[in-house]
C-alpha cells in the first residue's frame, strides 16, 4: 500500500513534482560546476597569473649589501657575488621541479659607448638544458610572454640580441644594424618593448654578457615562475621551529617559501625569497574568486530550497482531504511522514543525478570558455552532490510536512480546513 501511495503521489501530480524535480536540478548543477571549478580553479588561474613573471627570485647573498645610486650599482668587492649557470638545471631536480614553470638567469653590466654608458643584460631566451634523462626549454619567451619584439628573437649562445625600444630611438638603431660592444660587434635581431627598465637597455645571450665580462659560468640572480599554494598561517610559520613532522608537511607543501628553500640547498650560500607583490595578489584573487562561487552555489541551493517549499505547500494544500482520510483510518505521524519524505528523496536522487550530469556540462564549457582546457571531475563530487540535493529537498519540504501533520482529520473531511 505504501508503494502504490507513492506511485499514486507521482502519477497523478507530475506536473508539481516536475516543477520541483526542476529546481533542484538547477539548483544543483550551479552547485555542481562551482564546486567543480572551484576545486580546479586554484591551479588554473595559478598557471594564468605565472603567464605575468615570476613570484620567485634567486640572488647571491653579497648581493644584499649592494647600494644603487641611480643607474649605478655599487656591489661589494667579492669574488662569491655570483651565482653559477651550471647549477641551473638543478632547478628541475627539487621536490617541486614540476611545478616550475619557467626560469630565466639574469647577468647585467654597464658598458660604455660614444652616446654614453648602456645598460645590457645577459640572459636565456629559450634554452634547451637536461637534468637527467629530461630535456626541456626555459627563458624569458616562456617567463615574460608579454614581451613584444619587432623583428626576431635572437638565438642562445649566438652574438645577435635585442634593443629596447627607448634606447633604440635615443642612439637611432633599427632592426638589422649593428652595435659595438667592447670592440665586438652584435647585431640587432629585434627591438624589445616590456613597459620596464629592459626598454631603455640592450638584452642578449647570457653566454655573450660572461664574455664581455670574462666571467664565464656567472649569473646575478634567477627569476622563477612556479606554481604555488597561497599562503595561510602554517605557510609563515619559521620551518626551524616546527616538529619534525610539521617540518616535512611544510616542506612538501608547494608554498612559495618552501619551495624557495628548496632553491637555496640547490645554491649554497645565496638567498630565496618570494616576490611578495605577485604571491600575496595571487592569494587574493584566488580567495575572492572561491569566495565569489561559494557564494553562489550556496545562493542556487537556498533557490532551490524555496522552490521545492513553495511546491511542497501547494501539494499539501492539494492533498489535505488525503492526508485526513489517512490519519481517519489510523495512520499515524511518523507514517504520514515517512510518506512525504520518501517522495522528497525519490525526487532529490533523480534531480541530483541529473543536477550532476548538468552541471558537469555547465563546468567543462566555463573551463573552455575561460582557461581553454576541460575541468577535472573528482568521483567524491557525485555523493556529495546527492547528499546536497537530499538536503536542500528535504529542507525545503520540512515546513510542508509539519503542516500535514498538524491537520485536524475531522475539519479536513468536513471541509471546514
Amino acid at each position: 500500500m505504501f508503494l502504490r501511495l507513492l506511485y499514486q503521489s507521482f502519477r497523478r501530480q507530475q506536473r508539481r513534482k516536475l516543477l520541483a524535480g526542476i529546481a533542484v536540478t538547477l539548483g544543483v548543477a550551479v552547485a555542481t560546476a562551482m564546486i567543480a571549478v572551484g576545486v580546479d580553479v586554484g591551479d588554473k588561474i595559478n598557471r594564468e597569473l605565472r603567464r605575468y613573471g615570476a613570484n620567485l627570485v634567486v640572488y647571491p647573498a653579497d648581493a644584499a649589501l649592494s647600494v644603487r645610486i641611480g643607474d649605478q650599482e655599487l656591489k661589494p668587492a667579492s669574488g662569491g657575488t655570483h651565482l653559477k649557470e651550471s647549477s641551473l638545471s638543478n632547478i628541475r631536480g627539487i621536490f617541486w621541479g614540476h611545478n616550475i614553470l619557467a626560469f630565466a638567469p639574469f647577468l647585467e653590466t654597464q658598458l660604455p659607448t660614444r652616446s654614453g654608458t648602456i645598460r645590457v643584460i645577459g640572459t636565456y631566451f629559450d634554452k634547451q638544458l637536461r637534468f637527467g634523462t629530461e630535456e626541456f626549454s626555459t627563458g624569458v619567451e616562456k617567463m615574460y610572454p608579454w614581451w613584444k619584439v619587432q623583428g626576431s628573437w635572437p638565438t642562445d649562445g649566438s652574438s645577435d640580441l635585442l634593443i629596447g625600444s627607448q634606447l633604440a630611438s635615443r642612439i637611432g638603431k633599427q632592426v638589422g644594424d649593428s652595435i659595438d660592444l667592447l670592440g665586438s660587434s652584435a647585431r640587432i635581431r629585434g627591438i624589445l618593448t616590456t613597459g620596464g627598465a629592459e626598454d631603455n637597455a640592450i638584452v642578449a645571450p647570457l653566454a655573450l654578457v660572461q664574455q664581455l665580462l670574462h666571467a664565464p659560468d656567472a649569473v646575478d640572480k634567477i627569476y622563477v615562475s612556479a606554481l604555488t599554494k597561497p599562503e595561510d598561517a602554517f605557510a609563515r610559520r619559521d620551518p626551524e621551529r616546527m616538529t619534525a613532522a610539521d617540518r616535512d608537511r611544510w616542506y612538501c607543501s608547494p608554498y612559495a617559501n618552501s619551495i624557495a628553500l628548496q632553491l637555496r640547498e640547490i645554491f649554497p650560500g645565496a638567498r630565496a625569497q618570494q616576490i611578495r607583490q605577485a604571491a600575496q595578489n595571487e592569494g587574493t584573487i584566488l580567495s575572492h574568486i572561491s569566495g565569489m562561487m561559494l557564494l553562489i552555489a550556496v545562493a542556487s541551493l537556498i533557490a532551490a530550497a524555496l522552490a521545492v517549499s513553495a511546491a511542497m505547500a501547494t501539494t499539501i494544500l492539494e492533498r489535505r482531504q488525503e492526508v485526513g482520510l489517512m490519519k481517519s483510518l489510523g495512520a499515524t505521524a511518523s507514517t504520514i511522514a515517512s510518506l512525504f519524505v520518501c517522495e522528497a528523496t525519490l525526487l532529490a536522487l533523480g534531480a541530483g543525478i541529473l543536477g550532476f550530469l548538468l552541471g558537469d556540462a555547465i563546468a567543462q564549457r566555463i573551463g573552455q570558455a575561460v582557461f581553454h582546457s576541460g575541468v577535472a571531475i573528482t568521483p567524491v563530487l557525485l555523493p556529495m552532490v546527492i547528499f546536497l540535493a537530499l538536503l536542500v529537498t528535504i529542507a525545503g519540504s520540512a515546513a510542508a510536512i509539519r503542516r500535514a501533520l498538524k491537520l485536524d482529520p475531522v475539519l479536513v473531511l468536513r471541509g471546514d480546513a
